[in-house]
């Protein structure tokens, strides 16, 4: 029992790397399955533009699944139209910027693997170049090579160029490795940015390093936490309603937090060494809630809200 609880605890701790990993694995898989099934070169004057839709609209498409399922994100802009002042908040107007910025690098993460594999594959890349019309590159392209190179390029991918079969083979491995380079290149970059955000948000960071890791400790038991809190008082209010409504009587009073709560909770946190608050419902534990004036004139739009989140 120990040994699991060992192991258990292991993969717990590790579920970062477990989680990057298997989104490694599974962009490897995705690019496959496209390159076998559904990327099939025109060989035409729309190489460039096909070859390109393959490469980038994946990697595009998963931004936009990284920002929609980042929970920071919904956070942070949830209510914004209604109250610009939850993201622009008085005294820290450009911890937005940092959030933000966060989100979007954690966004990044697929659509840079999604790119990185896409290019060390060659297929995408070598159907887009050899579409190209440009002169500067048909001729760092079509050096040393017949003229047939520069007239019928957009046939390579698919071997029916009028060339020898070992040149258009060549110019096929050429384009391939000028896609394996680029890859390695944004592969390097990427670790390499990725080190640097590291490094600088760790050497500006207010805290010390065993109180980070406590803050880290904390803000994933809270979440834990509040989900489970969550879910214990929807059933007891759903079953206090229920019940009511079946037995046809007034119900009890039942404690639940206000609506200027239920927003101060939800604003965005800004740690303080002067109060050592680890979250923003930390915060409003401890300091209350402060009203200001300028919430009253706030208009709220909520009908509809609770069936759409």
């Amino acid at each position: 029992m120990d040994a699991f609880q060992g192991i258990l605890k292991f993969f717990l701790n590790q579920k970062t790397v477990i989680g990057y990993s298997f989104m490694a694995l599974l962009t490897v898989g995705s690019e496959r399955l496209f390159s076998l099934v559904a990327f099939k070169c025109p060989c035409s004057t729309e190489n460039v533009v096909y070859g390109l839709v393959f490469l980038f609209a994946p990697a595009w498409v998963l931004l936009i699944l990284g920002f929609f399922l980042n929970s920071k994100a919904m956070r942070l802009f949830t209510g914004c139209c209604v109250n610009p002042r939850k993201i622009f908040p008085k005294g820290h107007s450009c911890h937005f910027f940092y959030v933000l910025g966060q989100i979007t690098l954690s966004s990044l993460v697929a659509p840079m693997m999604w790119l990185s594999v896409a290019l060390l594959n060659g297929t995408f890349y070598e159907c887009a170049m050899s579409g190209t019309k440009s002169s500067r590159l048909l001729g760092l392209i079509c050096k040393g090579k017949p003229q047939e190179c520069w007239d019928e390029l957009y046939k390579v991918s698919c071997g029916k160029t009028s060339m020898a079969p070992t040149d258009n083979e060549e110019l096929k491995l050429s384009l391939q490795a000028q896609s394996q380079i680029l890859g390695w290149c944004l592969i390097c970059s990427a670790s390499f940015f990725s080190l640097l955000t590291t490094c600088y948000a760790r050497c500006r960071s207010k805290v010390s390093h065993l109180q980070l890791s406590f803050w880290k400790t904390y803000a994933q038991k809270e979440k834990e936490q509040l989900e489970n809190t969550f879910l214990e008082y929807a059933n007891k209010l759903s079953e206090r309603n229920l019940k009511c409504f079946f037995e046809n009587k007034r119900p009890d009073a039942f404690p639940m937090p206000t609506f200027a709560a239920w927003e101060a909770a939800s604003e965005l946190h800004s740690f303080h060494q002067s109060r050592q608050h680890y979250s923003t419902l930390h915060k409003v534990v401890e300091d209350g809630l402060e009203h200001n004036p300028e919430d009253d004139e706030t208009t709220l739009v909520l009908v509809g809200t609770a069936h759409s989140v």
